[in-house]
């Protein structure tokens, strides 16, 4: 399924012992996680590109305290995940929605995600599924047809590149931050939900939309696991527990 990344080939990769190779001798190893880095530099737009290793923690924190499994369930309820299914997640993080869809569904599974900080915490709590470090805002390094459900839950929204990895009559999941996300810690955020619509509705049919959203009552360290998470720096203050919203707007497509 996977394809080469290098601009001009995108040819398949075939496994070959600890590395990745296509028919032009372009090589990529394989790390001892098991997962793949396929990150090209003219991909990058930094030296160290998505979420750094604090705010993957920070994020990992939240999800093991069981904040956002209520946001899971709903996705859940939405794709109705099966074990026939091949499912991406493209700017899959830290693994924890597709790690836990396959424990619960044995679905097949592949993430995608810019940051290697990212993938290298997927790749050790999840080994069941396929960890790739590549930027699918550019490329999904995927064969043409290799999915039937996709995700994109806070992540990566290309539409041409979602169209063309997917199977006829497939779905695809796109989550954003709903505008009361988090409001305790930052201001109101935009509501997003015509414009995302309107950019998938040339290439897909909106089935479902949904706001899913959860509140949570947080110690004052789960406070700073999720500001690092965020990227919102502490204040000079010490900490405070609060009751915080998680809030998703959520839309199927097919």
């Amino acid at each position: 399924m996977l394809l080469c990344p290098v601009r001009g080939c995108h040819l398949p990769l075939t496994r070959e012992e600890k590395r990745l190779v296509c028919e032009r001798a372009h090589s990529f190893d394989v790390s001892r996680r098991g997962y793949v880095n396929l990150l090209q530099p003219q991909d990058k737009r930094s030296k160290h590109p998505g979420d750094t290793e604090e705010a993957v923690a920070g994020r990992m924190r939240v999800h093991d305290l069981g904040l956002t499994v209520p946001l899971l369930r709903g996705i859940e309820e939405m794709v109705q995940p099966t074990h026939k299914d091949v499912v991406l997640d493209a700017g899959c993080g830290d693994g924890f929605y597709l790690g836990r869809m396959v424990r619960e569904h044995g679905i097949s599974a592949h993430g995608v995600d810019i940051s290697t900080e990212a993938i290298e915490a997927a790749a050790k709590r999840y080994p069941h599924c396929e960890w790739i470090v590549a930027n699918a805002d550019r490329f999904i390094p995927y064969a043409d047809h290799s999915f039937s459900l996709a995700l994109s839950i806070t992540g990566r929204m290309n539409p041409a590149e979602f169209k063309r990895v997917l199977k006829f009559h497939s779905r695809l999941l796109v989550a954003i931050p709903a505008p009361d996300d988090l409001i305790e810690l930052r201001s109101e955020g935009r509501d997003r939900a015509e414009r995302t619509i309107a950019e998938f509705a040339p290439l897909f049919e909106l089935k479902t939309q949904r706001r899913i959203t959860t509140h949570a009552d947080l110690d004052a360290a789960a406070v700073i696991g999720l500001r690092h998470a965020i990227y919102r720096p502490l204040s000079d203050e010490p900490p405070k527990a609060m009751r915080v919203t998680f809030s998703l707007d959520c839309f199927l497509f097919a």
